[in-house]
């Protein structure tokens, strides 16, 4: 017989609620219920089961989901939490919950998804499955061939060695750098290690949406490039199977 439920975190994140991350927590802090029952991670629902979080019934939304493409400037953080001052949340001050794909730390403008689909979330962040990420980096020094091949062919960093990229100079300050991977501050980390110091940093493009909008402002994803979007994402591993 065909199996018509679905993981829990799965449901909610899809319901627009929260990323299936958040979903988790919310889990283990025992405010998820399913008829009336406190929620275990991994527990799956159906078409027939109530879940609730705090209390209030959460409905899978049919209307169609929001991506939004946000050229982030200088000193917005990346966080739902709107506790946090200057968060991404409030700044944009969207008429509907939405939540960030990934992060551009504090210092690092630039282009950033946001969402209410909790499905598309990690099939973009997780590493192993190569979605092209790629940024305008200027650095305190002139820049060496020797700094370009370092930064291409990997730098030990996090107790790891960073994946073979694609680095491009563009001026005796400015570099291209095209990545795979979303380590902890990886650009500038990999600076440092070969004794440079990242001054400015945007991205400027993520998988096939290019950065074509003015400073703060954000706009929806055509119909086109949503529908690239998705189908290149398609064949991405998911949270479950990501995970591993």
């Amino acid at each position: 017989m065909e199996d018509h439920t679905k993981r829990l975190n799965k449901f909610i994140g899809e319901t627009g609620y929260c990323s299936r991350r958040e979903a988790d927590k919310l889990i283990e802090a025992g405010r998820v219920t399913i008829n009336g029952t406190r929620a275990d991670k991994g527990n799956k629902v159906g078409a027939e089961d109530t879940v609730r979080i705090d209390g209030k019934l959460i409905i899978k939304k049919q209307q169609q989901q929001i991506y939004l493409a946000f050229n982030k400037p200088l000193g917005i953080e990346c966080t739902t939490n709107l506790s946090v001052a200057n968060n991404i949340v409030d700044y944009i001050n969207y008429p509907k919950r939405i939540f960030p794909i990934g992060r551009l730390d504090k210092a690092s403008e630039g282009l950033i998804f946001m969402t209410d689909d909790g499905d598309i979330v990690n099939k973009i962040l997780r590493s192993r499955n190569n979605h092209e990420k790629e940024y305008t980096v200027t650095v305190n020094k002139p820049i060496t061939e020797r700094f370009i091949k370092r930064m291409s062919h990997g730098i030990p960093i996090l107790d790891t060695i960073t994946k073979k990229c694609k680095v491009e100079q563009i001026s005796n300050y400015t570099f291209k750098i095209i990545l795979t991977q979303g380590l902890n501050r990886q650009i500038r980390r990999m600076c440092e290690y070969l004794g440079y110091e990242v001054t400015a940093l945007k991205r400027i493009r993520i998988i096939n949406i290019a950065l074509d909008i003015p400073v703060g402002r954000y706009r929806d994803l055509t119909q086109e490039e949503t529908a690239q979007l998705l189908r290149l994402i398609a064949p991405s591993t998911k949270t479950e199977e990501g995970s591993l």
